[in-house]
């Protein structure tokens, strides 16, 4: 009696049929990693641009509506430096060119890519309720690109 036995396995064209479609699925997969992975620092760098925007827009909302009497501090537009602005209109224009600065004009480490820019601007409006503020706006432009903030300070 003759016994036929069955063969297991795979033949060369299977294997290689096989290795070609796994090969393209990977290649997709990295594909979408690689895009991934390449822009994972923008949500960062648009975080820092805001988080700037929101640092200067709410300096200016804590000073003074209006000149305190017998203040003789000069805005920005007159040649007036930062650490002395007493009031709102005094960062009317304020921009930087070079680079994120503190109070008294030092550039900060690490925040050179980053401006105020367009410059600060700040506009005087008065609501349906009668209500007199000053609308004061804020420009960041960093690597991501332009972040502009808005807020109001009233005589209150």
């Amino acid at each position: 009696m003759c016994m036929i036995r069955s063969q297991r396995g795979f033949t060369l064209i299977e294997l290689i049929i096989f290795i070609v479609v796994v090969s393209a699925g990977l290649a997709g997969i990295l594909s979408v990693m690689n895009t991934t992975v390449k822009f994972s620092a923008d949500p960062m760098v648009r975080k820092q641009t805001v988080a700037i925007a929101e640092s200067l827009l709410e300096e200016i909302l804590l000073k003074e509506y209006a000149k305190p009497t017998g203040s003789t501090a000069l805005g920005f537009s007159a040649g007036g430096t930062r650490n002395l602005f007493d009031c709102v209109d005094d960062y009317n224009n304020y921009t930087t060119t070079s680079g994120i600065v503190d109070m008294v004009g030092a550039t900060t480490p690490g925040l050179s890519p980053y401006n105020i820019s367009p410059a600060v601007t700040v506009a005087t409006t008065t609501d349906l309720a009668g209500v007199t503020a000053k609308k004061i706006t804020v420009s960041v432009t960093g690597p991501g690109g332009t972040i502009s903030l808005s807020g109001y300070r009233a005589n209150y």
